[in-house]
C-alpha cells in the first residue's frame, strides 16, 4: 500500500509517497481504509526527529483517522465490513490503510464527513481531557486558553463555553483570528503580538486573575503564566512550544497560591485511559455536533490531497491556520 514516508529528519520536503506492507488487523482491531486523515504539530516535530515513539510503535506519521471499516479482526463485534468510522490511532494515519483498536472506534454519524471525523478524535479527546479531567472546571470559572485559533484551541473555547464558563479569554496571533475566535464563543482575545497578554487579563479581571490556563508554549509563558493564576489556580501544560527549561523559577508560589500544573500527552497514555476518555466524550461530547441545533463545530482550515503532503505540513508551519489542516486520501 501506499503511505507517507520521510526520508530523512528535516523539513516537509522530507515527505514522499512510497509502497509499505498493509498491515494485518489484529482480533480486536478494524482495518480502515483511510480518506482522511488530520495533521498535528507532533507529526511535524516527529518528522524532524525531535519526537520520541511510545514503544511499538509504528513511525509512519498520524494519529487521526476517518474511513471505510475494510476487514475485522476474529473478536470484533460492534462493527463491519463496510461502516463508516472514525478514531485515535498511536500511530500509522498517514496511510491508505491503519488498524484501529475496536474500544477506540466511533461510528461517523451521516451528518459529519469523512473530513470532520478526522478533524475530531486528538484535538477534542485533547481538549476534554484538559479542560473537564484534568482542569475539573466548574460553571462560573474564567478561563485563558493560549493558541486559541489552534484545533485545540478552538475546542477548548467551544467546551468553556458549554460548560459555563464565566469569562473565556484566549491569545491568538492576528486580528482576524481575534474575529474568528470572539464568534465562536471567546469573551475576549489578545493579540499576543501586539499586547503583553499579562498586562490585559489582569486588566480584564480587575487584578484577580483567572481560574484555569491552558497553556502550549511553556517557557516563554511560564512566568506571565503564574502571575495570571488566581490562588487554587490550576494550568494545564499539553506542549511547550517555546522550550521547557524555565529559569528563576520560584517554588513558594505553588504554595502561596496553591497552585496545581500538570502536564499531558494524550499519545503516551495506555490503551486504558484513553478508552474510558473515548467512552466519555462519545456520550457526552459527540451528540453536540449533529443535534437539532449543534452547538459545537468542527473548524476545518483547510483541506489538501495526499500527493501535496508536504505543502500540507508547510501550510501548518506558516502559524497561520484557524483550525484543523486535513488531508485527503483520493482512490
Amino acid at each position: 500500500m501506499k503511505a507517507v514516508i520521510v526520508k530523512q529528519p528535516g523539513d516537509a520536503s522530507q515527505l514522499y509517497l512510497g509502497e509499505i506492507s498493509k498491515p494485518t488487523p489484529k482480533e480486536n482491531e478494524l482495518l480502515v481504509k483511510v480518506k482522511s486523515f488530520g495533521l498535528n504539530r507532533m507529526d511535524i516535530l516527529q518528522r524532524e526527529g525531535k519526537y520520541p515513539l511510545p514503544s511499538d510503535i509504528t513511525d509512519i506519521l498520524g494519529v487521526e483517522i476517518a474511513g471505510i471499516v475494510e476487514e475485522i479482526g476474529r473478536d470484533v463485534t460492534n462493527y463491519k465490513i463496510g461502516d463508516r468510522v472514525f478514531g485515535l490511532i498511536y500511530g500509522g494515519a498517514y496511510a491508505e490503510y491503519a488498524c484501529l483498536n475496536e474500544s477506540m472506534a466511533m461510528l461517523l454519524p451521516d451528518q459529519l464527513t469523512f473530513q470532520h471525523g478526522a478533524a475530531i478524535p486528538e484535538v477534542w479527546f485533547t481538549a476534554y481531557q484538559a479542560l473537564h479531567l484534568l482542569a475539573q472546571i466548574k460553571e462560573g470559572q474564567e478561563i485563558l486558553i493560549h493558541a486559541g485559533a489552534s484545533g485545540v484551541g478552538l475546542a477548548i473555547v467551544q467546551l468553556a463555553k458549554m460548560a459555563k464558563a464565566r469569562r473565556i479569554f484566549a491569545t491568538v496571533g492576528s486580528d482576524v483570528k481575534i474575529k474568528y475566535v470572539e464568534e465562536i464563543g471567546a469573551t475576549k482575545c489578545i493579540n499576543y503580538k501586539t499586547e503583553d497578554f499579562k498586562e490585559k487579563i489582569l486588566e480584564f479581571t480587575n487584578g484577580r486573575g483567572v481560574d484555569i490556563i491552558i497553556d502550549f508554549v511553556g517557557k516563554d509563558y511560564w512566568h506571565k503564566n503564574i502571575d495570571c493564576l488566581v490562588i487554587d489556580g490550576r494550568m494545564i501544560l499539553l506542549a511547550f512550544l517555546s522550550g521547557s527549561n524555565v529559569d528563576d523559577v520560584d517554588l513558594s508560589v505553588f504554595l502561596r497560591k496553591r497552585i496545581r500544573v500538570e502536564g499531558s500527552n494524550l499519545r503516551f497514555r495506555p490503551l486504558d485511559y484513553q478508552i474510558n476518555l473515548r467512552n466519555e466524550f462519545y456520550i457526552k461530547t459527540l451528540p453536540h455536533f449533529f443535534d437539532n441545533e449543534p452547538s459545537l463545530k468542527v473548524v476545518i482550515d483547510r483541506e489538501f490531497d495526499w500527493t501535496n503532503i508536504a505543502d500540507s505540513h508547510r501550510h501548518l508551519e506558516s502559524n497561520t491556520t484557524i483550525g484543523k489542516v486535513i488531508v485527503n486520501i483520493n482512490g
